[in-house]
């Protein structure tokens, strides 16, 4: 008879037991210590385990026989929530994609998942405390997560959609890598003559492409010789050769990068990188980080590497983010128009108010930047369908002006992807 109830009580814990495994983490505690590659995450995450039982006796010692291994699951549970919601660039960022993910959750941190997910993790626990008079115990250790595997998962889960298919939707941004220079530097010049600077800006290649992304990588010294007539368009800029160079190519948005060895003790030293991403058009900063790499002794680009993807992957989730809200509105281009001298002060004012309603006419969005005697800077939202390429806007915007019977006519100046120049002569 006891033999009969033992069976039935370890039956029932066991079924309990099994119900938790899939369901959200007890701890949910966990921090991203670095990215080891464009896939893989490490992270440092605390399992807790509360023992089983109606007296604390029984709780001591099911936290004796099965505490670590319970709280081991818990932590892997743990880094992998960590992935899905924590830190400021969550995989999972919208709310939609949230509640697909609570629904189906419990095939995600399965212990088969788990496994799937997590590529390594150390042999020693970092941290074993037994809490509530030893009726708990929390575990902390560092695992390595691929997201990459997590991602293809959630996508085949309709949680997330395919990067190809969003490319298809919406486009993939075009994205310029540039060291950052000081005032009225040539960061060109960066490139060619410093062996460090030329590797991160490859690292950064490999890592954008690997996520399918367009990269644009400027190699070339005359493209800066095209640059003089949009930095006169703007009155009172200094020179700001990445932001002018990445609207001369035409890219959407434009990385910058700088990195300096420290001092890491022990005649050591770690490499700390800075990456800031901006949208092109307005030089608006979309993200910064910081990455570090650990102390060594040589190993220079060794360690250039390792700071490069500790930060660019955070800086891409919020390219992703942005690029994605922003097509929202539509496909963006900046339109700057210098006035001829020869008009007088009603003439400018009867051509802006023109092309104010010209643009007015095409654009779903628009925002005045500048409008002075001599210069008028836009930027527009457009319609993706009808406007995918610049010319079609500065045709569109051409013959809306022209409806208006100004003295000005509007004529071409230069119009690469993302900006047109115009210019409005006297006739």
């Amino acid at each position: 008879m006891k033999k009969r109830i033992f069976l039935m009580l370890l039956s029932i814990f066991l079924i309990a037991l099994t119900s938790l495994i899939g369901q959200e983490p007890v701890s949910k505690q966990g921090t991203i210590v670095e990215s080891i590659s464009s896939a893989e995450i490490m992270v440092e995450a605390t399992g807790i385990y509360h023992g089983q039982g109606k007296k604390d006796k029984h709780k001591v010692k099911d936290i004796q026989e099965n505490g670590v291994r319970e709280a081991l699951i818990d932590a892997r549970m743990s880094a992998l929530y960590t992935i899905l919601f924590g830190g400021t660039d969550p995989v999972l960022r919208e709310n939609e994609e949230r509640g697909k993910f609570n629904e189906v959750k419990s095939n995600f941190y399965s212990l088969d998942a788990l496994s799937r997910y997590i590529s390594y993790e150390d042999a020693q626990l970092l941290k074993k405390i037994k809490m509530n008079g030893g009726t708990s115990i929390k575990v902390t250790k560092r695992f390595k997560i691929n997201k990459e595997i997590l991602y293809q998962d959630l996508v085949s889960a309709n949680i997330l959609i395919a990067r190809e298919d969003l490319s298809q939707s919406i486009g993939n941004p075009m994205i310029m890598v540039i060291p950052a220079a000081k005032q009225n530097e040539n960061p060109i010049d960066l490139l060619k003559n410093n062996p460090a600077v030329k590797h991160a800006s490859a690292v950064i290649q490999s890592y954008l492409t690997a996520r399918k992304y367009d990269v644009i990588v400027p190699e070339q010294q005359q493209t800066l010789e095209n640059l003089a007539s949009a930095q006169n368009m703007v009155e009172g800029r200094e020179s700001d050769y990445a932001y002018e160079l990445a609207l001369s190519i035409g890219s959407d948005v434009y990385i910058t990068f700088s990195g300096t060895f420290e001092d890491a003790g022990f005649g050591t030293q770690k490499y700390a990188i800075n990456i800031k991403a901006f949208e092109t058009t307005t030089a608006r900063l979309l993200g910064a980080e910081t990455g570090y790499s650990q102390g060594r002794k040589g190993e220079t680009m060794v360690s250039i590497e390792e700071a490069m993807n500790d930060a660019v992957d955070k800086v891409l989730a919020r390219i992703t983010s942005y690029w994605k809200d922003d097509l929202s509105r539509g496909i963006q281009y900046k339109v700057l128009v210098s006035l001829s001298t020869e008009f007088d002060e009603d003439q400018v004012e009867d051509i802006q108010f023109a092309f104010m309603d010209a643009v007015e006419e095409i654009a779903k969005n628009s925002k005045e930047n500048i409008l002075t005697k001599q210069t008028i800077d836009y930027l527009l939202w457009c319609d993706a369908e009808k406007y995918d390429k610049s010319s079609k806007v500065y045709r569109s915007i051409k013959k809306a002006f022209n409806n208006a019977g100004t003295d000005g006519t509007l004529r071409r100046v230069n119009i690469n992807r993302k900006m047109i120049m115009l210019k409005m002569d006297y006739e």
